[in-house]
């Protein structure tokens, strides 16, 4: 569309012709005309890449013919500028039913697969690490996922791939206009080989339990087990010390469990008395607590009194005794808070609530160690207690290889 505007109204073939006997003329006559490059290729001009000129490297300029052509096919191959990010997660678990995409349901996956639709522009497929159920929370669950950046403004055109931090609080954006309840808290850039759910090395779940008489406040709703019965913690922790190391785990696995071998390792089962989350200080704690400098000091007989982690059997809390002397008018007695920890490189399908189960019947006095040996031994799915509700379990975290 460059040629004089006369040249283009004259048909391509009668150009063609002239230009034939043009030539033919000088090969009679023998005269030569000057070499003019602009008509060395007159090859009508390809298309031009979407890619910017700092993608070009030196030999690429510099090559011709086939080198040319290599050069074209790498500079292709180069825009496809596809991320792999790797997305830690927290969230309550609550209104989700699971972690796994599943057609007309609320999950993580979907959710976050909707957020980061709206942020690229397109589809995009997530694999996460570890599947929670219905109900079960997570403070880090951690995911994979590729994302291609393409401009908004010029489709079609690829650009370098966003900043973590960018992906962190674009996705965080969306998904606070969702329900407000799962936050990207971490995002990573990795090769395009590595996997979330295989490459991680161990997995910790937190389990909590809720022990007194009362109902719990609602503030505790759906975050953790409540146990109206007084827990025996040093039999719960004699009963973790059997089941910790490598055993068939058959008798702690639900139906429906699709791993191939029921043996696993467990590295680490414990029990630990900890302070309530919702814990808010009486006017003793508060000055017991603060030093005069204003930072925090904590006195575990304060605040729980002679119900201490070293006690066989648990005793009643402060609060209790206070309210056998004239507790306020609307103050609740506290609860006494344990967390159940597990930590392996993986779990059979429902294993953590499982044993978490068998603790409880443990602590509450339904069973016996020499009782949890015998399910152990007994490596059938039907040996084993009820297992724990969904709502007190937490994905802690997923451990990667250092270089991660």
């Amino acid at each position: 569309k460059n040629l004089p505007k006369p040249l283009l109204a004259i048909p391509y073939a009668t150009r063609a012709m002239s230009a034939a006997s043009s030539d033919s003329a000088e090969i009679a006559t023998g005269s030569k005309r000057p070499f003019d490059p602009s008509l060395a290729d007159p090859s009508p001009p390809s298309k031009l890449q979407r890619f910017s000129q700092s993608d070009i490297s030196p030999a690429d300029a510099d090559s011709g013919g086939e080198a040319g052509a290599e050069s074209e096919a790498m500079a292709g191959a180069r825009l496809s500028r596809t991320q792999r990010y790797l997305v830690a997660v927290e969230y309550d678990g609550t209104r989700f039913s699971g972690s796994q995409q599943q057609p007309n349901q609320r999950t993580v996956v979907g959710v976050l697969k909707e957020a980061f639709h709206k942020f690229i522009g397109q589809p995009v497929s997530i694999f996460c690490s570890s599947r929670t159920d219905a109900g079960v929370h997570a403070l880090s669950n951690v995911c994979h996922v590729d994302v291609e950046r393409i401009s908004k403004r010029k489709p079609g055109e690829v650009l370098p791939p966003h900043d973590p931090e960018v992906v962190k609080c674009a996705v965080n954006h969306f998904l606070h206009k969702n329900e407000g309840d799962i936050m990207v808290t971490d995002v990573r850039c990795v090769a395009p080989d590595f996997h979330a759910r295989y490459k991680a090395l161990e997995r910790t779940y937190h389990y909590r339990l809720l022990s007194g008489p009362e109902r719990p406040s609602i503030f505790e709703k759906n975050s953790a087990w409540h146990i109206p019965e007084d827990l025996n913690i040093q039999a719960m922790k004699k009963a973790c010390n059997i089941l910790v190391g490598h055993h068939d785990f058959s008798s702690f696995r639900a139906f429906g469990c699709q791993a191939k071998s029921p043996v696993r390792t467990l590295d680490e089962l414990t029990v630990t008395e900890v302070f309530p989350v919702m814990f808010f200080p009486s006017s003793l704690e508060r000055s017991e607590m603060e030093s005069p400098d204003g930072s925090l000091v904590y006195s575990r007989a304060s605040l729980m009194g002679s119900s201490g982690e070293g006690s066989d059997v648990s005793s009643t809390t402060s609060g209790k005794s206070v309210c056998e002397n004239g507790q306020e008018f609307g103050k609740r007695l506290r609860h006494r808070c344990f967390v159940v920890t597990a930590r392996a490189q993986s779990f059979l399908y429902h294993q953590v609530r499982l044993m978490v189960g068998l603790l409880k019947a443990v602590g509450i006095g339904d069973l016996t160690t020499a009782d949890v040996e015998r399910i152990l031994d007994a490596k059938t799915m039907t040996a084993a207690p009820p297992m724990a509700p969904a709502y007190g379990l937490y994905l802690d975290n997923v451990k990667y290889d250092p270089i991660v």
